[in-house]
């Protein structure tokens, strides 16, 4: 096995489409091990299915990687050691591997064509067993364990179409340690002879994978839980290859599942509840299909990060806040669940507000500058930067102060109906008009505690209890039944602006009759 090597590590997707963000976190995991153990982290293109490539996707899952934080040190774009980094770019050397099994009796050649492999799924079926081209369904078909020499030798020569596949033996236990899931045990009567080498010439993944994993020197195999079947015929590759002594650690993760915890999420998930399923916004070069990622929506990269760091791993302690140095400094494969880990659409909320709490007012000023310029709003920074001081506990996007801030910067033209319907009697505008007579004696530049305690004396006086005030007060500054804390609200809108939208308040609402 690998041990007392330098750790090396790789992330090695298919460009085939958006990268899903459990394989971010895939990515992730890799990342954080490498640099704990002071090792490399290598990205590796997968792309020797020629017919599943899609244009983009390679720079989509660069751009991806890039925006979580997640540092290549081998790469197409950095290259390395071991460039080529792209599959479809290493081509010729996979064949070799595979010929060399095929001269020690370890893999056979195959002519079979489609409609001889269908034949011999019906013929299975028929009698009630699995179809496999395995020990004992291989003996019935063409290849070259079943026909003469100079045939076989023949069909090469004319160039006959045909794949290369393993030969598994008929029963035995193929046994590896997984850090995650203790011992596997599989039997190879369980399993197929996998082609290796497909008719165009280019590896199946089970070639490509094993091979690039060696000359690479990978340490460590870390991917998703969906791999985990394959797990038995790459570690029969690497006997096969001589190579055994140098395998990998394997460590397969636990799904991402839906939120409601059956099945893994998928972006039909995301679409049906509203949330992004990928970390950058996606379009279909084929269809035109745009689909949400994480940063359009608002999201802060290192929220995200935190959120995935806990979908599958849990900390020694309670701790939920954690930096990218933090993660790797804490991060251990023996600490991830064998379980699936639930996607929870309010824990990613409370994250990102929890970053964006940490962030300077100055720095989310810069993020909502556009948005208040293309509202028209003509302010200053300071004043932005103090709106964002009070609205930022009560959003969970940089956005949303903008989106739900709106009076801060504009009288409210309409006002909640619910709050109108259980708060507004008929003596409120009275009421209003009073307390808003009282504000007008302020300076312009009261503070909140001043607003506040022209209210208490008010409420006193009139022999009237402030929460029958509170919410219609704020109604009529606001348009709304709930947001930034009140009095500060008022002292920053201030009195000049604050003393007309009331009046003007109570000219619009009226006590809601039966």
């Amino acid at each position: 096995m690998s041990n007392n090597r330098p750790v090396r590590v790789r992330f090695a997707p298919s460009p085939t489409g958006p990268l899903h963000i459990g394989g971010v976190r895939t990515a992730l995991y890799n990342y954080l091990l490498a640099k704990q153990q002071g090792g490399t982290m290598i990205l590796r293109i997968e792309d020797t299915d020629q017919n599943r490539f899609v244009p983009g996707a390679e720079e989509y899952i660069k751009q991806s990687l890039k925006w979580v934080g997640i540092e290549i040190d081998e790469g197409p774009e950095q290259g390395g050691p071991h460039a080529p980094y792209r599959q479809s770019e290493r081509k010729p050397m996979y064949a070799q591997y595979a010929f060399d099994l095929v001269e020690k009796g370890l893999a056979y050649y195959a002519f079979d064509t489609e409609e001889d492999l269908e034949q011999m799924r019906k013929r299975l079926e028929a009698s009630k067993m699995q179809p496999a081209y395995d020990a004992v369904s291989r003996m019935s078909m063409k290849n070259s364990l079943t026909l003469p020499a100079d045939e076989v030798k023949a069909k090469l020569e004319n160039g006959d179409p045909y794949v290369i596949r393993i030969k598994l033996p008929r029963k035995e236990e193929v046994r590896f340690h997984d850090i995650i899931r203790g011992w596997v045990v599989v039997n190879t009567s369980t399993m197929d002879d996998k082609v290796l080498l497909k008719g165009d010439g280019m590896p199946t993944y089970h070639l490509a994978n094993v091979v690039d994993d060696y000359l690479m020197q990978i340490t460590h195999v870390i991917r998703g839980e969906e791999w985990l079947p394959s797990a038995p015929l790459h570690v029969m590759l690497y006997r096969y290859l001589g190579w055994e002594e140098v395998m990998p650690q394997f460590a397969h993760l636990p799904l991402l599942l839906k939120p409601e915890g059956n099945g893994k999420l998928s972006k039909r998930d995301g679409d049906r509840l509203g949330f992004p399923v990928f970390a950058l916004e996606w379009k279909d070069p084929s269809t035109g299909e745009i689909s949400s990622g994480y940063r359009e929506s608002g999201y802060f990269p290192e929220a995200v990060t935190n959120m995935l760091a806990l979908l599958g791993w849990h900390p020694s302690g309670n701790q939920e806040m954690f930096s990218m140095q933090e993660l790797i400094e804490q991060f251990s494969l023996e600490r991830v669940s064998k379980a699936g880990a639930k996607f929870d659409l309010n824990k990613a909320f409370w994250f990102n507000q929890q970053y964006l709490m940490q962030k300077s007012p100055a720095e989310v000023y810069d993020m909502i500058q556009p948005l208040v310029e293309a509202k028209g709003w003509d302010t200053c920074r300071e004043y932005v930067e103090q709106v964002v001081v009070l609205m930022r506990e009560k959003v969970r996007f940089a956005k949303e102060i903008v989106e739900q801030g709106t009076y801060f910067f504009e009288t409210p033209e309409k006002y909640d109906d619910e709050v109108i319907k259980k708060k507004w009697k008929e003596e409120t505008n009275a009421h209003l008009l009073a307390i808003a007579k009282g504000f007008a004696g302020l300076a312009e530049n009261a503070q909140a505690a001043e607003y506040e305690q022209v209210f208490k004396d008010y409420c006193e006086n009139a022999g009237v209890k402030s929460g029958e005030l509170l919410q219609p007060l704020r109604l009529a500054v606001s348009g709304e039944g709930v947001g930034a804390p009140i009095w500060e609200m008022m002292s920053l809108i201030g009195r000049d602006f604050i003393v007309p939208r009331i009046e003007l308040a109570t000219t619009k609402i009226s006590f809601p009759k039966a």
